[in-house]
């Protein structure tokens, strides 16, 4: 897969959700079912995913690429989401955005029965929503092995802010 074939399927969007973001759509990656495939075989074979027990994957893109991740490496996945979207008892964290502010929560059980995680999602910005996964593991001493997305947001400098390898496919 060449690199400019993948970063012509990212679409800009100015101003959205607000005024002075520009929100990469990574979604027209999956109108292209075989560049697809091969996006998904090279974040299967990154070292962070290779070094972890398990997928955590962020709400509600990240679902789409981890979830093809967790079927192409019959790794387990696990799934944190945003507040009132999972049953059972939750390890919950609120985290701030460049436009706003959320919270993540994970079920524990799940949790409980792996010690190193690799975290997917589509893209990585500022490294807010990441850092709250990351937070969360970190209080139930696990080990996170990395972030794997497809798009990095360079000039946000989420790398520097993060204690751990980022793998990403694009850069922006």
């Amino acid at each position: 897969m060449k690199l400019d074939q993948l970063k012509s399927l990212i679409s800009s969007h100015r101003n959205f959700p607000k005024q002075g973001i520009v929100f990469r759509d990574v979604l027209e990656i999956l109108q292209e079912p075989d560049i697809f495939k091969k996006l998904i075989k090279n974040m299967s074979s990154v070292d962070c995913l290779l070094e972890s027990e398990a997928i955590i994957s962020i709400d509600a893109r990240g679902f789409i690429f981890g979830s093809a991740i967790s079927f192409y490496t019959s790794k387990p996945i696990i799934f944190a989401r945003k507040p009132g979207k999972l049953p059972g008892e939750l390890v919950s964290k609120s985290y701030n955005l460049e436009y706003g502010s959320n919270s993540l929560s994970i079920q524990k059980k799940f949790l409980d029965k792996y010690d190193s995680f690799v975290i997917v999602d589509d893209l990585v910005a500022t490294g807010g929503t990441v850092n709250c996964v990351y937070e969360i593991l970190n209080g139930l001493n696990k080990e996170v092995t990395g972030l794997n997305v497809v798009v990095e947001l360079e000039e946000l400098g989420a790398r520097s802010k993060l204690p751990f390898k980022i793998s990403s496919q694009v850069k922006f």
